[in-house]
Formats: C-alpha cells, structure tokens, sequence
C-alpha cells in the first residue's frame, strides 16, 4: 500500500477546496503537503479575485517548494506548468499520491506510478476522519465558484459521503 500520508497538490484542488470550505484546513489529514513554486506562483497571479490567495497564504504548515524544478519535457509538453511541477516534484521527493483534478493530470500521474486523488477524494477522506461538513452544501459552494465537477461525480461524493443529491 502507498503512504497516503503525504501529498503533492495542484492549484485546482487549492482553489476548490477553498471554494467548498472557506480554507485549507482539511489538509490537515496529511501529515506533510507539499506546493511546488510553479503552483504556488499559479495562486499568487490568481486572476482579478485572487481567489483563495489568503487562505493559501495563510496555510503556514504547507510545505511550499522554494526554488522551480527541473520538469521533464515531457510533463511540459503535455501539461500545464502546475500539473507538471506537481508530477515532478511526487518524482523527485518519492510522493506516492498527488492530488490534481483535472483529467490530463490525471493520466499523466497514473502513466509515472502515482497514485491519484482529487479535491473531492480530500473532501471524502476528510469526512471519514471526522471532519463535520455537509458534502452537499461543500459541492454546491465549489459550483458557485466556477468548480465544474461531472454527475457522475457529483453522484460517488454524495453516495460515499452517505447524503442525497437534492437539486445539483
């Protein structure tokens, strides 16, 4: 079994699970969470709302990476410049798990041997750990911020999370 105590996270689950919980807290399920620079530069530009920029600022326990990575071309040739740090970082540090949602990301990982999670999956484990949130109220906080998530989904959040899908 891979050690899914520690992570290496994208700026897409950051943004999301801000927009369903207002932080980062939830994090802390992992004992350390790694931030490439590339994603940490990503949250910094954060578009004209700068979305969730002092929630992740104020997050002193992440382990953001200092300096920019040497990434494969490869990774650069085919993801964007978070996705690939991401991925390379989970290589140089030997990360089992990386949590990035967006499917070429996804693939990518699964192509080097990393295991996957996304900010839903963060949102479940949470859930089964003991944290108090409502999956419902969480997903439809992150539909308000632009968070687009499929049905399907939408369907396995609630279902594991036990909660019935009233209106999403």
């Amino acid at each position: 079994m891979h050690d899914t105590q520690e992570i290496a996270i994208n700026t897409g689950p950051i943004i999301a699970l801000v927009a369903a919980l207002g932080d980062l807290r939830v994090l802390q399920i992992y004992r350390r969470v790694w931030v490439p620079l590339e994603v940490c530069q990503e949250i910094a530009v954060g578009g004209k709302a700068r979305f969730a920029l002092a929630e992740f600022e104020a997050a002193h326990w992440l382990q953001k990476h200092p300096q920019p990575l040497r990434i494969a071309p490869v990774l650069l040739n085919t993801l964007d410049k978070g996705e690939a740090a991401v991925i390379q970082l989970a290589l140089d540090k030997a990360i089992a798990t990386v949590c990035i949602d967006e499917p070429a990301g996804r693939r990518a990982a699964r192509l080097h041997g990393l295991t996957l999670t996304g900010s839903v999956g963060i949102l479940l484990r949470a859930l089964r750990e003991g944290y108090t949130f409502s999956m419902h109220s969480a997903i439809e906080r992150m539909q308000a911020h632009g968070i687009r998530l499929s049905t399907r989904v939408i369907e396995f959040a609630l279902t594991q999370a036990a909660e019935k899908g009233a209106n999403l």
